[in-house]
């Protein structure tokens, strides 16, 4: 979820845009490679917590959404790889499901599930340092998005493209690709992975753990492939990811990842949406469509900029639009041009705030005004390769604006999406939508759990409306995006369209089913949406 979502959530309605040397100035993390190691100080733990103690209730409940609370037997707080090796041969030899947290942000409840009996939480493995070894950044899964910037732009002025928000955890995010506001010049985090570091179960089920590189000659490497957009929770648990840029040369860290933009000009759009008639609505969505469509290319003069189009429902008052631009790329002037193409034929004047900021003031601010995971939420997704269809404009606004029902919570955000993303060819990594224009969040956020059945079935309602030529769910040529989960893909009463694994991974599934049966043979890592085995 990015910072648009949550700033709204002050407004009364929830809107969704979206380890080596020691670093200068950043204390004692070390440089070390190879399974098992520790990026930092003596790490904690292992604690294994059950119910009668004290930290259980904050562990077993940290998910942001409050729809889940789960109910385990115990959680593991794990500081090393050996701890989550142990914790997971324990759970094997005891029979019991066993399931990983790193930041709490997943939407659907893959941790939060009844079946679920052992949760090893990530959130002490934090460690973010440069392998001279495989000369590539170390970072551990249970890191935070803000604290990894951080780190690597302080300590040798890189980073990772990745999401918005600075609290999402790296473990998960990275799994589903890693899509964020620098992804359209630099590609997805998944574009920059070099190695992970994976708790895997064997036939005979002994727990190990397993380092896979993308180096062609690895015979792990399928192993790094699954974690390039597979998903988290089909093959094992990861406790480190290294990075580093394909073609990087030399030993120089400051060299092995892309450097951020120096500063960045954010902005904030309105348009009162009181002032938007059903017509003015649809060329405003139809003009964002075909300027995403326009400049989705590899090739495209804006790449520097990314906005977020939430398209919230009336009684919110105003259609929101968010985003950066890089500011040594004429970012005033680019903005501008993005703001007249979008606003053409549209009688409304929006309003518009800016901010010049450094790109790490930028990136650590994440989201203003955060009431951490007070939220009931539904979501689900979808990519674009063209704009919708007039049809689709007149079924957004339809739900966006019904007067049976008043809820201002629900909105469905347009995030431009392609560029050095779409560089990569589909099978090179696991994440298979590489000719997208468009991502988009669907969501409908709460508070009373008696309102459930009514907020997720307006979502619902929505979402097949604007599908109802593909079976209530995108097309297969489409897609859909598994960081932001939604199991009603897989029921085959909501969905008489496209499989929901082809939705996910396209052609790629095949290959992931072999490598579930590779490296998860007896299924121990599992949820609704996890690979199955072939």
């Amino acid at each position: 979820m990015s910072a648009l979502s949550r700033r709204n959530v002050l407004r009364g309605g929830l809107v969704a845009t979206t380890a080596g040397v020691v670093a200068p100035g950043l204390g004692a993390s070390v440089a070390v490679a190879g399974e098992g190691a520790s990026c930092g100080p003596p790490p904690p733990g292992p604690a294994m917590v059950g119910p009668g103690d004290p930290r259980f209730r904050s562990l077993a409940s940290r998910g942001y959404n409050r729809r889940f609370v789960g109910e385990p037997e115990h959680v593991w707080v794990a500081g090393t790889t050996a701890h989550v090796v142990r914790a997971v041969q324990q759970a094997v030899d005891s029979g019991r499901q066993i399931t990983v947290r790193s930041g709490a942000h997943g939407f659907e409840n893959f941790v939060a599930d009844p079946a679920v009996r052992v949760v090893v939480d990530m959130s002490a493995m934090n460690g973010v340092a440069y392998d001279p070894g495989r000369r590539a950044f170390a970072v551990e899964a249970g890191a935070l998005l803000g604290e990894v910037y951080r780190r690597l732009y302080l300590g040798w002025g890189v980073t990772v493209p990745a999401g918005w928000c600075a609290d999402v955890g790296v473990g998960g995010h990275v799994l589903g690709g890693g899509y964020g506001p620098l992804s359209r010049l630099m590609g997805l985090s998944v574009d920059h992975l070099y190695a992970v570091e994976v708790v895997v179960v064997d036939r005979a089920g002994r727990a190990r753990s397993v380092v896979a590189t993308r180096e062609p000659s690895d015979p792990n490497r399928d192993l790094w492939w699954a974690h390039t957009g597979g998903g988290g929770g089909s093959f094992g648990i990861v406790t480190r990811y290294w990075f580093r840029t394909p073609g990087a040369a030399g030993d120089d860290p400051s060299g092995l990842l892309p450097a951020p933009p120096a500063g960045v000009l954010s902005f904030s759009v309105s348009w009162d949406w009181q002032q938007l008639d059903r017509t003015s609505f649809a060329r405003l969505v139809r003009n964002h469509g075909e300027w995403a469509e326009r400049h989705s290319a590899p090739d495209s003069p804006y790449l520097a900029l990314y906005s977020e189009l939430a398209l919230t429902r009336r009684p919110s008052g105003s259609v929101l639009m968010i985003g950066q631009v890089a500011a040594d790329s004429g970012a005033e002037r680019m903005l501008d041009e993005h703001l007249a193409a979008i606003n053409r034929g549209v009688p409304v004047q929006p309003v518009r705030t800016l901010r010049n900021q450094a790109w790490l003031a930028a990136a650590l601010a994440g989201s203003p005004g955060d009431p951490g995971p007070v939220y009931r939420l539904k979501v689900k997704s979808g990519y674009l390769r063209r704009r919708f269809t007039d049809r689709q404009i007149d079924a957004l606004h339809h739900h966006l604006t019904r007067s049976d029902y008043d809820h201002p919570g629900g909105s469905v955000s347009l995030y431009t999406h392609g560029g050095k993303v779409n560089t990569v060819a589909p099978d090179a990594t696991a994440t298979a939508h590489r000719d997208a224009s468009i991502k988009m969040f669907y969501v409908n956020g709460w508070e009373d759990p008696r309102d459930d059945a009514r907020h997720i079935g307006w979502l619902r309602e929505l979402y097949e409306d604007l599908y109802a030529d593909t079976g209530g769910a995108p097309a297969a040529a489409d897609g859909a995006f598994i960081n932001y989960p939604d199991t009603d893909l897989a029921d085959p009463a909501r969905n008489t369209g496209a499989p929901w694994h082809a939705l996910y991974f396209g052609d790629n599934y095949r290959r992931l089913q072999r490598v579930k049966a590779r490296w998860d043979p007896r299924d121990v890592f599992r949820h609704a949406l996890s690979i199955r085995r072939a």
